[in-house]
């Protein structure tokens, strides 16, 4: 009996599924509303429009912009 693939680490599409901006601040530990100004101000992760009220994001996407982020030490950081 084949099982059903579930949107879990182990499947590959894992990181290529489009979540919702519910789920992306919760994966990131963000709020929706920090997700929302970065949309408008820029500087947030890369995000897909599917209409002029729906937005999703990737988790590979999520992951690559936190990764941009990282650095190693406090005077690393540069404004």
């Amino acid at each position: 009996m084949l099982q059903a693939q579930t949107n879990t680490i182990e499947n590959p599409a894992y990181y290529d599924t489009l979540i919702n901006e519910v789920e992306a601040a919760k994966f990131l530990g963000y709020t929706e509303r920090a997700l929302q100004n970065w949309r408008v101000r820029g500087g947030g992760p890369v995000f897909i429009k599917v209409s002029a009220r729906s937005v999703r994001y990737r988790r590979r996407d999520l992951i690559a912009w936190a990764d941009e982020l990282a650095v190693t030490s406090t005077s690393a950081f540069q404004n």
